[in-house]
């Protein structure tokens, strides 16, 4: 189970960092990544890792502005997004595999554990 935190309203050019908890058999050698849903757009990839590893992955409109961290001692992932433009505001969701292969790290279908989706709202 997962139970994503911390989004909210800010200003463009603010920051906020998203929290993703995990229950259960998460854990190391897990991938647990963000993805965001924006009204009227499929869910894309933002940041990740692929299970855990030190390699982060964005999306190139996050790339300079976001940062992922992990602490698996608490199971929980974060998504630290700075800058924040407009553009960015979504539903950001976290999302866990124990089995997603590399090619397949920014295709939501991959991702068997999706959390409940936190609201994201920048303005202008």
């Amino acid at each position: 189970q997962l139970q994503a935190s911390g989004g909210g309203l800010v200003q463009a050019g603010g920051s906020l960092r998203l929290s993703c908890a995990a229950s259960g058999r998460t854990g190391t050698g897990w991938s647990m990544n963000w993805f965001r849903q924006a009204p009227g757009k499929e869910r894309e990839f933002v940041a990740g890792t692929h299970r855990g590893g030190s390699t982060m992955y964005f999306t190139n409109s996050v790339k300079g502005r976001f940062t992922i961290s992990r602490d698996n001692a608490k199971n929980t992932v974060y998504l630290q997004m700075n800058s924040l433009r407009p553009e960015d505001t979504a539903v950001y969701y976290c999302a866990a595999s124990r089995t997603v292969i590399y090619s397949q790290l920014m295709v939501p279908s991959a991702y068997a554990y999706w959390g409940q989706g936190t609201q994201v709202t920048v303005s202008s």
